[in-house]
């Protein structure tokens, strides 16, 4: 593999000496600034050997560097191992941004041309690279380049899934109905029309689905949506007759994938709202800057707020989700003990059980089964040359998810496999105790997830411990298991918690070549209304909010220090436990039932 990256390199640099380029970026997206993507737009990957959801890789003539967030830090510093690329830090002390560092490389070398192709790189991106490297000697950047195509001698073909229609039972809305919501919201931007190029949102807006994307139910494509038509650009082979005739029931039109630009040359409307995040740059530039109003989608907030029979489809999936893993669970500990199980066996096993549920579609996101210090790696993911036997000791911690049709679960239990230290002990009962305490949270509607987010840190912080990752974003309904646009996070995400959105609650520790700890639920945020004592509460400071659990499952009380919660807190914990046992016993056999019913025991002090 690293003879491969060698090579690549070499193939690529003789692309840039005859371009005159001095550098060449290649971000982690697609055309749709997707977060996942399909394989042929793994550039990133195939250029560094980087697998990460998340990084950017730069490549000069003499030199090579992959940015990455600390969720990769460990697995990034491994694969890189061996190649040319210096693994940055993000956000960490020294750390040079990408322009910085290009401005550093190329600063004697005669090059002053930047190299990244403008088709996977959003507006907002490129537009900041632009004035950073303005900024670092006068560099400039080229966009029209798409050097993959050129060195990528056996790059996959585009995915070719055929799109599903999502039924109205699980969708709770009409197509239609859904298409004039999005144009009253760009009637209130001012706009006549708009690009659609977040596969999610096209999902979610047409009610289609389809396997493009690994552990993402979309189809590749885009929506031009003017104000009394909607064109679909797809590839002809993914459209079956019955859902040609279902788009054009609800007015939409389909054309091939690839006459996109053709499609914005010919758009007539007087002005197009264009989302700066969500678009590239090589579409934005084929339109007059005129005609552009540049705002956000109004799509993910419209797609955030789930309707009844999404929540209720979200229930049953979870109800089906916490059986899988009730079953898996009473098998772990005597396998583990029985031998010969490691962290890929263990996947193996609850996909297996996954798979055995009713309206069980896909995993929602590869599975991170981490043994004790591979858990302290935020994004581990299991390989032959990685995996570990697992023994009747120390953590596992397990993180892991599913697209059922009607809906997508998102867990992780870290579960004590035998003896853990105090200070595992320790680390379990205070990342608990701030799980526990963001779901207890009461907070005003349209507090936004940033204000809340030390409520699931404060616990940690009196010792010391942080982690830095975010505490929770959105869940799809059957659709990417990241949504946004709210999020639950130290950084400021102004946009506001509603009823009826959901949001993960996921704080962690992670003690490099030791053991990591996360505890995390899938919420529903809904209605606060009345305090616990049965008053209501007072109109005049508005509306307020609470969370809901969503998933059902057990969390590992051998771990725990009971003496470090507080009473309320570990009400919460019964209370939660009795909900999971009454939700889930009546879809197991005996021995399952026994089995939770122990899980589930109450704790006291």
């Amino acid at each position: 593999m690293k003879e491969n990256i060698s090579h690549r390199l070499s193939l690529l640099r003789e692309v840039m000496r005859q371009e005159r380029l001095g550098a060449f970026i290649f971000p982690s997206t697609d055309p749709h600034q997707s977060e996942y993507v399909a394989d042929c737009w793994k550039g990133r990957e195939w250029i560094s050997g980087f697998n990460g959801s998340a990084g950017t890789a730069v490549v000069t003539m003499t030199s090579a560097a992959l940015w990455t967030d600390s969720r990769y830090f460990i697995a990034a510093e491994d694969q890189l191992s061996g190649t040319e690329f210096q693994l940055m830090r993000l956000k960490m002390p020294d750390t040079p941004t990408i322009a910085e560092w290009i401005g550093r490389e190329l600063r004697g070398s005669g090059s002053t041309e930047v190299g990244i192709d403008g088709m996977v790189a959003s507006v907002a991106d490129v537009e900041s690279l632009i004035a950073d490297l303005r900024h670092e000697g006068g560099l400039t950047l080229r966009t029209n380049l798409d050097v993959l195509g050129r060195i990528w001698a056996d790059r996959p073909s585009m995915p070719m899934s055929k799109a599903e229609i999502q039924p109205l039972e699980y969708a709770g809305e009409g197509a239609d109905n859904k298409l004039k919501r999005v144009r009253a919201a760009l009637r209130k931007e001012h706009a006549d029309g708009m690009l659609m190029a977040a596969l999610d949102d096209i999902a979610w807006t047409l009610n289609l689905r389809g396997q493009d994307v690994h552990c993402n139910p979309v189809v590749v494509s885009y929506l031009l949506i003017a104000s009394d038509k909607a064109t679909l650009f797809v590839d002809q082979r993914k459209i079956t007759a019955e859902v040609e005739i279902y788009l054009r029931s609800i007015g939409v039109k389909i054309a091939p994938y690839t006459d996109i630009v053709k499609g914005l040359k010919d758009y007539f409307e007087y002005n197009i709202l264009i989302d700066p995040n969500e678009v590239s740059y090589a579409l934005y530039r084929q339109l007059p800057p005129e005609r552009i109003v540049r705002r956000p989608s109004p799509v993910p907030f419209l797609k955030a707020v789930k309707n009844d029979a999404e929540i209720a489809g979200f229930h049953r999936a979870m109800i089906r989700d916490g059986v899988a893993m009730v079953k898996f669970l009473h098998w772990l500990l005597p396998a583990v003990e029985a031998g010969g199980q490691t962290e890929m066996t263990i996947d193996e096993k609850l996909t297996s059980l996954r798979r055995e549920q009713k309206l069980f579609r896909d995993i929602s996101f590869d599975t991170i089964a981490a043994y004790q210090e591979h858990g302290a790696i935020v994004h581990y993911e299991a390989t032959p040359e990685t995996d570990v036997s697992l023994r009747p000791e120390g953590f596992l911690l397990l993180d892991s998810g599913a697209q059922y049709q009607d809906g997508t679960t998102d867990i992780t239990r870290t579960i004590a496999l035998g003896p853990v230290t105090r200070e595992q002990k320790l680390v379990y009962t205070l990342v608990l105790k701030g799980h526990i305490q963001l779901e207890m949270a009461k907070f005003p509607e349209r507090a936004s997830g940033t204000q809340i987010d030390a409520l699931a840190r404060e616990p940690l912080w009196r010792y010391g411990l942080n982690y830095l990752h975010g505490t929770g974003h959105g869940v799809g309904a059957y659709l990417n298991v990241h949504e946004g646009p709210h999020q639950i996070r130290m950084e400021w995400k102004p946009s506001p918690l509603l009823a009826g959105m959901t949001v993960t609650d996921e704080p962690g520790v992670y003690l490099a070549g030791r053991f990591g700890v996360r505890i995390e639920n899938t919420l529903l945020v809904k209605e606060y209304s009345h305090r616990e004592d049965g008053e209501p509460l007072p109109d005049e400071f508005g509306r307020f909010l609470q969370m809901e659990p969503l998933t059902l499952c057990p969390i590992d009380k051998s771990p725990i220090l009971v003496d470090m919660l507080t009473d309320e807190e570990i009400a919460w914990l019964n209370a939660y436990h009795a909900l999971v046992f009454e939700r889930l016993s009546p879809y197991l056999d005996e021995d399952e039932c026994k089995w939770l019913r122990e899980a589930t025991d109450r704790l006291t002090k």
